[in-house]
């Protein structure tokens, strides 16, 4: 399959952005095997990250982060869950937070409810790859579509230098 899920893909095509749909091995969904093994630029590759808080029911979010760069759990993705401890969510939290694998989460499509969280360095990017929606699959697009997205906030220091 070298498309997106139906849904994702009618996101993309009422955004009326220019963007592009890249097949993808499912064996090379990480990022960097991904950008290694098609040319792809890593430079404009941003992952995206469910986080969960440590509450009792817990909290989840998606956070956006450039591939290059990593997540501040600790720091910004902590205060943005309103202090107290956070940890990456389970494959199995993911499926059913987002209903996508890690590996093809993108922030277009998610169910309601669910925080989009971007760093704000992606928002200057001339183009950005996310995932799918599947494990077959990536979108190039300009990073202007995800201010289209439900819940979504841009914000300050999501990310760190790796």
């Amino acid at each position: 399959m070298t498309d997106t899920l139906p849904h994702i893909h009618q996101i993309l095509e009422s955004s009326g952005l220019a963007f592009e749909i890249m097949a993808c091995d499912d064996s090379l969904t990480d990022t960097q095997a991904f950008c290694a093994h098609y040319g792809a630029s890593l430079e404009n590759s941003v992952n995206a990250i469910v986080l969960k808080s440590k509450r009792v029911p817990p909290e989840y979010a998606v956070c956006m982060v450039p591939a290059l760069a990593r997540l501040d759990v600790n720091g910004t993705a902590r205060k943005k869950f309103g202090g107290g401890k956070v940890s990456f969510a389970s494959s199995d939290e993911t499926v059913a937070q987002t209903g996508m694998e890690i590996g093809g989460v993108t922030p277009l499509g998610l169910p309601s409810g669910i925080p989009v969280w971007v760093d704000s360095s992606i928002m200057t990017f001339d183009f950005v790859i996310l995932g799918g929606g599947n494990r077959t699959s990536k979108i190039k697009v300009v990073p202007e579509i995800l201010l289209n997205t439900p819940g979504l906030e841009v914000v300050t220091d999501l990310a760190k230098p790796a």
